[in-house]
């Protein structure tokens, strides 16, 4: 479900599992990958990408609601876990969004340093005003530690859908391209910065996004409160 491949000094991590929903394996497929990355010596840089129409759809609902309904609060915790720690990792990374980057997608996606996004399909969206949904304060401040303020306001508000070239435009990726150019033009930009992997990118980006850090890591909310 999850593969990692390295050209270079550029680990390039596939989502391969559908519609790449945060399901317990998937969540700990990834953090298995990016152990691997961790421990590699050197220059390094990650780039993440998704397969087919998807990025990733976010949380796994149909888990969280059914057999893992008593695990529900567990596993959103894994993936807020995941999203700090692509957050503050120890080296450039990079997310060629090839597809829908749907709620926890979305935010995993512009969790990276930098963000490229294929022009012609798939949508960028936080839905869940649309699904009367509230969001635990580490995702929204994940979008306000990456996104311009008015950017943010309207994709929280409105839960627009954004294609690639709105998504670059209102700031949410830094570039959109087509398809053949989406993970060449990522893995090169990766590679340009793999030098500056160590220990203390982690630490700045730490102190970068400190307001993110901590909300990401706020216990959840007992129910009713």
């Amino acid at each position: 479900m999850i593969e990692l491949e390295r050209q270079g000094d550029v680990f390039v991590l596939t989502l391969n599992a559908g519609e790449n929903r945060f399901s317990p394996d998937v969540v700990d497929g990834i953090n298995q990958k990016l152990d691997e990355v961790e421990k590699a010596d050197g220059a390094k840089a990650l780039v993440t990408t998704g397969s087919g129409k998807f990025f990733s759809n976010g949380l796994d609902l149909d888990y969280m609601m059914g057999e893992g309904k008593d695990r529900a609060g567990e596993s959103l915790a894994s993936v807020l876990a995941l999203i700090r720690r692509v957050l503050i990792f120890p080296c450039i990374t990079v997310s060629a969004v090839n597809g829908h980057a749907f709620g926890a997608g979305a935010q995993i996606a512009v969790a990276h340093d930098v963000r490229f996004m294929r022009a012609d399909r798939g949508f960028f969206c936080m839905p869940e005003i649309d699904m009367r949904m509230p969001l635990h304060p580490g995702m929204t401040a994940i979008l306000k530690a990456r996104l311009p303020g008015h950017t943010v306001h309207e994709v929280l508000v409105t839960g627009t859908r954004y294609g690639g070239e709105a998504a670059a435009a209102n700031g949410i990726v830094d570039h959109a391209c087509g398809e053949a150019e989406l993970l060449p033009r990522a893995i090169e930009a990766a590679a340009a910065l793999a030098g500056k992997a160590d220990p203390a990118m982690s630490t700045i980006k730490r102190d970068l996004h400190a307001e993110a850090v901590a909300a990401l890591a706020r216990p959840l909310a007992a129910p009713g409160s």
